[in-house]
């Protein structure tokens, strides 16, 4: 019988740490992961049930939807509720290149497996690197809070192997923390922090988690995205969601 896995409070920036050390998606945040984001990303929740009623829309008989840097998988899940009963014979391939994400994820499929109906669309996890595992027969892909950690001279070979892999009128949901002008980004960056000294976070905590991941994710603005999304190979580019600096995007081919 499959258990959830424990959910711990995000602790990991609590105490003084000095010499701060780069962000990694190790075992440590795996095991705070989804109190970490829905206390740091305002909009998560949206953005993930939205991106199942968006592959509701977009997805295509026979067809493989991917979830690229799956973390545990929720996204993936709220995919495999979205098409549910609408589109015949998808399958779902949720990907991570953190081996203690994939685990837990694991934990979530088999949990839904359980509560869920026998003809869901089946989900295969893999702990890979998302820049070279191989796309095929795409028509929906989902890349939430992932390109940002990405370095920026893959990013544009990344969107053209996700748009030469899509079908036909199959989409991209693309979710990214964005930066601006700035005199914008004082007042967004300010925003932010309130929203996470609203959800318990100390100053310390903050200033840490800051030092922590500004050399692994780095912000880019709208248009910036916009462009490189059509230059991959996608005809129409819409941002359908934003709340302060974390925006998600419509890409369809």
């Amino acid at each position: 019988m499959s258990h959830t896995p424990e959910h711990e409070t995000d602790t990991i920036y609590q105490s003084d740490q000095g010499q701060v050390a780069d962000f990694t998606f190790d075992q440590a945040v795996a095991r705070v992961f989804p109190d970490m984001i829905k206390r740091s990303v305002p909009g998560y929740a949206e953005t993930v049930a939205m991106s199942g009623v968006i592959a509701g829309r977009y997805a295509q008989p026979g067809s493989n939807l991917y979830d690229l840097g799956c973390s545990l998988g929720a996204v993936t899940l709220a995919m495999r509720h979205g098409i549910h009963n609408k589109v015949a014979d998808c399958r779902i391939i949720a990907i991570d290149n953190s081996q203690s994400m994939v685990e837990r994820a694991g934990h979530y499929v088999a949990l839904d497996e359980a509560d869920f109906v026998a003809d869901a669309a089946p989900v295969e996890l893999a702990c890979a690197d998302i820049c070279q595992y191989p796309l095929v027969n795409a028509s929906v892909t989902a890349l939430n809070f992932v390109l940002q950690f990405i370095p920026l001279e893959q990013r544009l070979a990344l969107l053209s192997r996700i748009a030469a892999a899509t079908l036909p009128g199959g989409a991209l949901i693309l979710s990214e923390k964005i930066c601006f002008d700035d005199q914008e980004q004082r007042l967004q960056t300010d925003l932010h922090h309130d929203f996470k000294r609203a959800n318990g976070y100390s100053d310390l905590e903050i200033a840490q988690k800051r030092s922590a991941i500004e050399n692994v994710l780095i912000p880019e603005s709208e248009n910036v995205h916009i462009e490189r999304l059509k230059a991959a190979g996608f005809s129409k580019v819409i941002r359908w969601y934003q709340c302060f600096n974390f925006v998600s995007f419509l890409a369809v081919k």
